[in-house]
This record gives structure tokens, C-alpha cells and sequence, in this order.
């Protein structure tokens, strides 16, 4: 089991940036990939970004590409998530995740391929 704790979410003007953070703990060595999704009330989470240990490989919703960055450092079992020129529509509570299973491209997108997850972390991007 992996345990994920999620940081660095807040309220934050449009055109903003925010930096998250997720911290992993426990059996980490069986990550092969991590990754941000987010939720709004009443709609299903969704994917944001990954990164693919393996290889390095990131992956983004076409929706954040260009604006947000991910990133992580394996030795610190730590991934972040660099949002900038924030939009109201970006406003969610975040989840960090991580699998174990093969990172495959056409899979890393999918919430189901996820084993953990953290708790959230808000995120508020005022108008």
C-alpha cells in the first residue's frame, strides 16, 4: 500500500499559479506511475496529468497543456503539479494518485488503472 498526501492547494486570483505537492510513503518501490486528476461537485473526476517513472514520460489533458507542469523526484518519493495562468474553470479539489501496474500510454488517463490515492487538496481560482 501506498500512502499519498497532497499540499500546496489555496484560494488564488485568475492568472494566478499554484504549486502542488504529493508526498508518498509506504511501499513506493512498486510505483510506476503517478499522477493528478481533479473534481468538481456533481461531476466525475478527471484526469490532469502523470508522469511514467520508467521513462520519465508525462502526460496531460489537453485542457492544462501548456499551462500546468508536472514533475516529481523519485528518490523523494514526491511528485508536484506547477499550475499556472489559473482559470476559474480550474477550480476543484485535487487528487494525487499512484499505480503499480504497468504504465501503458493508452491506460495512464484512466482513474480505474489507479490503485491509491490522497485525500485532495483544494483548489479556488477567484474571477
Amino acid at each position: 500500500q501506498v500512502q499519498l498526501v497532497e499540499s500546496g492547494g489555496g484560494l488564488v486570483q485568475a492568472g494566478g499559479s499554484l504549486r502542488l505537492s504529493c508526498a508518498a510513503s509506504g511501499r513506493t518501490f512498486s510505483t510506476s506511475a503517478m499522477g493528478w486528476f481533479r473534481q468538481v461537485p456533481g461531476k466525475e473526476r478527471e484526469f490532469v496529468a502523470a508522469v511514467r517513472w520508467s521513462d520519465s514520460s508525462t502526460y496531460y489533458s489537453d485542457s492544462v497543456k501548456g499551462r500546468f507542469t508536472i514533475s516529481g523526484d523519485r528518490a523523494k518519493n514526491t511528485v508536484y503539479l506547477q499550475m499556472n495562468t489559473l482559470k476559474p474553470e480550474n477550480t476543484a479539489v485535487y487528487y494525487c494518485a499512484a499505480t503499480g501496474k504497468v504504465a501503458r500510454t493508452d491506460v495512464i488517463r484512466r482513474t480505474g488503472w489507479y490503485d491509491n490515492w490522497g485525500q485532495g487538496t483544494q483548489v479556488t481560482v477567484s474571477s
